[in-house]
């Protein structure tokens, strides 16, 4: 499979934007180099990565000076079997990186989605999962994501236990990760994993921002239906576009905590 890369949004000039983020115990200050000119959501994903990397950077480094370090490795698949909730900016975003590939490649890629797509059926998930809200039912939402992971079909970006998309993986992707021994990934009901804290959930945004365009759902996809969702032709992101800093603005002041950046025009009014 072709080797993927952080995409490059579609304008060359770019600006540096520096903002704050209110969390629960304190605030936390990041920089973003975001295009100059018009773009949406989906090109901004690049930006999104790269702030994720390096609060999860920082993240490593606290969790480092307590004596802990994050298990997770490369050719450790062991979580790569759950359920993955694929925002549908991602979605636009895989689904436009997939068009780019060999035809021959493209269609490797999709027999394996749809072998996992057979699988889950043959276990019953499929149906419980197009026919259930389960995501709004408090049960549901524990045990179906629960039987999804026990029928043991992995992601079909895994290739020998390891993360075929690694550069351009989903936020959630990123945002999991744990202290304990990987063992205890295989079996996650005995509740013996330590997740790492992460003290703001990058991809919890764009699922916020997805569920404004779809009221009633989740705002995502289960990863594995990325190959149908993509016979929709959807292209969410253009819902949220303008330059580069208006749709940094547009994400940071989704931020469950948000204290978010003066859009430009506010800048302006107050200088």
């Amino acid at each position: 499979m072709t080797e993927p890369q952080p995409q490059s949004g579609p304008d060359a000039k770019t600006v540096t934007v520096d903002f704050k983020i209110a969390l629960e115990d304190g605030t936390i200050g990041m920089s973003a180099v975001v295009p100059e000119g018009q773009c949406t959501i989906t090109d901004l994903l690049p930006v999104l990565q790269s702030l994720d990397m390096s609060l999860l950077s920082s993240v490593e480094e606290q969790i480092g000076e307590a004596g802990l370090k994050v298990s997770c490795k490369a050719g450790c698949g062991a979580c790569c079997r759950q359920m993955v909730p694929l925002s549908l900016f991602e979605a636009e975003s895989l689904a436009a990186w997939i068009g780019t590939l060999p035809e021959a490649v493209r269609q490797t890629l999709a027999g394996r989605f749809h072998a996992a797509l057979r699988k889950l059926a043959d276990a019953g998930i499929i149906d419980r999962l197009t026919k259930e809200r389960w995501f709004a039912r408090e049960d549901s939402a524990w045990t179906l994501p629960m039987d999804y992971f026990h029928a043991g079909v992995p992601c079909p970006f895994l290739i020998d236990e390891s993360c075929s998309i690694h550069p351009i993986r989903p936020l959630v992707c990123r945002e999991y990760l744990v202290t304990s021994d990987p063992i205890h990934c295989a079996a996650p009901e005995t509740l013996q994993i330590a997740p790492v804290p992460v003290p703001l959930h990058l991809a919890h945004i764009l699922d916020r921002m997805g569920a404004e365009l779809e009221p009633g759902t989740q705002g995502w996809i289960p990863l594995v239906f990325l190959f149908a969702w993509m016979e929709s032709g959807a292209h969410p992101g253009k819902s949220y576009s303008g330059t580069g800093p208006e749709v940094l603005h547009e994400f940071v002041s989704r931020a469950k905590y948000g204290e978010h950046p003066k859009k430009p025009d506010e800048k302006e009014a107050a200088s």
